[in-house]
């Protein structure tokens, strides 16, 4: 009997790849190895190996793609009971962690299931690109880097723009959490990434290796202050950027903007197909114009650069879509009815229309009474734009993985407030330390976590305040669940020795034999529950107590045994309950084997006889 093990690692996208490979190409994965020989011949065999080729390289892009692959052993992410708001209700999650870290993760439980992903990463100006130095550094290299610390003892690295390989460093950390995330978006997802002007060229070459550059959705240029020429020698730079790209640019949806009155002025008229204005047919300065001859009512020929072929322009002029009119001057005009899409308009690139520092200062102000608890926020209205373009709606999910104070959050929750919606949020933020000098610790806040999580109590409760007489407004979410990445509470039993935790039963009670002493059982299943696909980590959890004091059930499929003794009594009882996998632990049945097997031979027998149909795993830890 295969008794199988729960597996130790999550988020290996290596083995998922290896999947997708063969599916193409089956012959060349071969004992679960891929044959790259094989590989080789069934793409023509290209032998030029040194021939050189269109490609962006950097130093530690090699590494960063090695890390970005590399499954995430010897971590999970805690529930922090009690530091969030209705957490028996809400859906939504906010993460303390290293995002890299966090992106892994969330690989099982989240693999293409959100809809949108927003981001404002580190700008990379020389003071504010921080983050956890899980990279093997080669010192031939790069230089010895200055080392920090967060409140949780983890090393964190500024990157000085006096350094060598200064914008390797930050596209190598870029590269590998933009390689993870993507595999969280949906087939129809998109991601918005705010940069300014150091990083932009470079940002874009690393966005079209990872997503594709036929997946390059477009660049907003965006007006982000106003003045502000002290800041540099020669312009002022008031913009910034935000690039977009899709999963898949067959499936993006297509980006529409809410119409304003001022736009709707010029529809002035209104048939059977909806409202229109005469706009002219013809488009002098067309990189492709078409070009023909139309006869006028007088029968003179009108000569012009026209934007549709003659045929169309024939079948539209019969059916009263153009017209010919006489202008004042004797000269003859060729107009066409421009519709109005009722789906909106499509957003310009460049726009000054998304709120910018002072606005998100203003929100910070209105939250916090104080505008200078953060620096730089964006706006709520900017965030909430981005998610109307693309019609982010009732169970979307949008991520931000560095989400700062907490816009996107509160724009999400602004929204769903606004139009009664359910869209649910991801936050994801390293804790990095507050400076005992600025306004926010001196206003209480250790880490930039601590803001951001208060920002979101507070903004929940001023909505619903403001919406108290809006009907439906009981039913928002405002509230979020705190996980915060941890070493791993269990000791895995197919750990490697050398430098880990080694299995001893001498002198050990049962808990300290599975699990780090202090852990709680709620940790374990969130654990356990991080290694199934489709599982978010909202999921109800709830004791099976009839059965039990320490049997847990996630999403009423998959049964959490940790009682320190099985018994034919909670086999039984188990097997009444129809479960898709059941879990116990290696130790409760001691040292006697048969006991283990003929436990699970007992719950098979059990579970297959009350549905034939059912199909079951049983795991141990």
């Amino acid at each position: 009997m295969n008794l199988k093990k729960v597996d130790m690692e999550v988020g290996g996208l290596l083995n998922d790849n290896v999947r997708k490979l063969e599916s193409i190409f089956p012959s060349v994965i071969k004992d679960g190895e891929v044959d790259f020989e094989e590989l080789k011949e069934l793409l023509g065999d290209f032998k030029e190996v040194d021939k050189e080729k269109y490609e962006m390289n950097w130093v530690g892009k090699k590494e960063a793609k090695k890390i970005a692959l590399t499954p995430l052993y010897g971590k999970t992410l805690k529930y922090i009971e009690g530091d969030g708001k209705n957490e028996g209700s809400t859906e939504n999650l906010y993460i303390e962690g290293d995002n890299l870290e966090v992106l892994k993760l969330l690989q099982n439980s989240y693999y293409g299931k959100v809809k949108m992903i927003y981001i404002d990463p580190p700008y990379n100006t020389g003071n504010d690109f921080i983050y956890n130095d899980n990279f093997k550094v080669n010192k031939n290299e790069i230089e010895i880097l200055e080392e920090d610390k967060n409140e949780y003892g983890e090393r964190l690295i500024k990157n000085q723009k006096s350094e060598s390989y200064y914008h390797s460093r930050w596209m190598s950390m870029m590269y590998s959490r933009l390689i993870v995330s993507k595999n969280l978006l949906s087939e129809d997802g998109l991601i918005f990434i705010s940069i300014d002007d150091n990083e932009v060229d470079n940002l874009r070459k690393v966005g079209n290796e990872v997503f594709g550059e036929n997946n390059f959705i477009g660049k907003f240029i965006k007006q982000s202050k106003v003045g502000g020429g002290s800041d540099s020698k020669h312009i002022a730079r008031e913009h910034e950027y935000v690039l977009i790209y899709s999963k898949n640019f067959e499936l993006s949806p297509e980006m529409f903007e809410s119409f304003d009155e001022n736009y709707l002025k010029r529809y002035k008229e209104i048939d059977k197909n909806g409202r229109y204005f005469w706009d002219t047919f013809s488009r002098p300065g067309l990189k492709n114009p078409i070009k023909y001859e139309i006869e006028a009512p007088d029968g003179s020929m009108i000569k012009g650069e026209w934007i549709r072929s003659k045929k169309r322009f024939e079948q539209e002029y019969k059916d009263g879509i153009i017209r010919i009119i006489k202008k004042n001057n004797g000269d003859w005009s060729v107009q066409f009815k421009q519709y109005l899409n009722n789906h909106g308009k499509k957003p310009r690139s460049m726009t000054s229309d998304f709120g910018g520092t002072i606005e998100g200062k203003k929100e910070m102000n209105d939250i916090f009474k104080n505008d200078k608890i953060f620096s730089y926020p964006k706006s709520k209205k900017f965030i909430s734009k981005l998610m109307q373009f693309i019609n982010i709606s009732d169970g979307d999910i949008v991520l931000d993985f560095f989400s700062g104070s907490a816009t996107t959050a509160h724009s999400i929750m602004q929204l769903n407030a606004e139009d009664n919606g359910n869209r649910k949020y991801i936050m994801v933020q390293l804790p990095e330390v507050i400076e005992e000098k600025s306004e926010a610790y001196k206003a209480g806040y250790k880490n930039i976590c601590e803001i951001g999580k208060e920002r979101i109590r507070r903004a929940g409760d001023k909505i619903l305040e403001e919406n108290k007489d809006k009907e439906g407004i009981e039913n928002l979410d405002i509230g979020f669940k705190v996980f915060r990445v941890e070493n791993s509470n269990i000791r895995w039993k197919n750990q490697i020795e050398d430098g880990q935790i080694r299995y001893d039963l001498d002198g050990k009670n049962i808990d300290d034999i599975d699990f780090v002493p202090g852990t709680k059982d709620i940790d374990v299943v969130y654990e356990i529950l991080l290694r199934h696909y489709g599982i978010p980590l909202t999921a109800k959890i709830e004791i099976l107590d009839f059965i039990g004091k320490r049997t847990y059930a996630i999403q009423d499929s998959i049964i959490v045994c940790l009682e320190t003794q099985i018994t034919k009594d909670i086999v039984d009882k188990i097997s009444e309950l129809d479960p898709i996998k059941v879990i116990f632990r290696d130790s409760a049945f001691g040292e006697d084997i048969s006991l283990k097997q003929n436990s699970v031979h007992r719950l098979n027998l059990l579970i297959e006889k009350k549905n034939k149909n059912t199909t079951h795993v049983v795991e141990f830890i």
